[in-house]
């Protein structure tokens, strides 16, 4: 989208916006107003982007520091990502049946904040194969609907535990590692609240360190690397123990996420 065009649709689009008594939820005059704007500009380039809430274009325009160009221009690469990826509108059980298998996602519980506790088991993650990547990119995204539609209304975060334990070089995937990471960051952004990498072996900081330049300076923020003598207090610091898994002190079994 062109930055003459861009100013024309926003001229033409205020006064509308201004003028419309529809209620969005959202209280920020300069996020509603810009909300407003940023969804006449999608709907006209995709009009899939009517099907979408005012709260996934907010979320994509802090993303983007609310620059509704870049904004849009965002959004409209993940609307065109998902009608080529997901094309029913959700990802079947039966594509990722090889990933379901290796039993490494998990769901369970709330954080003091509301937001649904997600936990992924990296040593139990094996790469390679024919398509593996594909399947691990879908993996991905089914896990993230999951996640997305166990949140309460008004809830737009989760948070997450990386379980690094036992993790070794047999389990380092670069590729998938930096295709999920894409997928959170521009398909799925503002969606992730914190993670916490626990149990973190010295050897995954060579993978680390290869994955951390791709990682956006507002995700960097979210990423917090917990030291094993502080794992329970800094989880319960943020996580009820009557919410908190089980296998870190709480009182809750994780959940496959399958059954979730």
């Amino acid at each position: 989208m062109d930055k003459q065009k861009m100013k024309e649709c926003e001229e033409e689009t205020q006064m509308e916006f201004e003028n419309s008594q529809e209620k969005i939820g959202i209280s920020d005059e300069i996020e509603r107003s810009k909300v407003g704007i940023m969804r006449a500009l999608v709907e006209r380039e995709n009009p899939s982007a009517k099907e979408v809430d005012d709260f996934m274009i907010r979320r994509f325009l802090r993303a983007r520091d609310l620059d509704i160009e870049k904004a849009s221009t965002m959004f409209l690469k993940y609307l065109s990502w998902k009608q080529t990826f997901v094309p029913n509108g959700y990802i079947s059980e039966s594509e990722i049946s090889t990933q379901l298998s290796h039993n490494k996602f998990f769901m369970q519980g709330l954080d003091k904040q509301g937001r649904p506790v997600a936990v992924v088991f990296g040593n139990r993650h094996k790469p390679g194969g024919k398509g593996s990547l594909e399947e691990f990119k879908r993996f991905a995204v089914y896990c993230l609907d999951k996640i997305c539609g166990r949140m309460t209304r008004g809830q737009e975060k989760f948070v997450s535990i990386a379980d690094l334990g036992g993790w070794g070089y047999s389990n380092s995937d670069i590729r998938g590692y930096l295709a999920v990471l894409s997928i959170l960051q521009d398909c799925y952004p503002e969606r992730l609240g914190k993670l916490y990498i626990v149990h973190v072996p010295y050897i995954f900081m060579t993978a680390w360190k290869v994955i951390y330049p791709f990682i956006d300076s507002k995700t960097k923020k979210k990423i917090v690397f917990v030291e094993n003598k502080n794992l329970k207090s800094t989880l319960l610091g943020d996580i009820d123990e009557s919410e908190l898994p089980d296998i870190y002190g709480g009182k809750l079994s994780l959940i496959p996420i399958q059954d979730c």
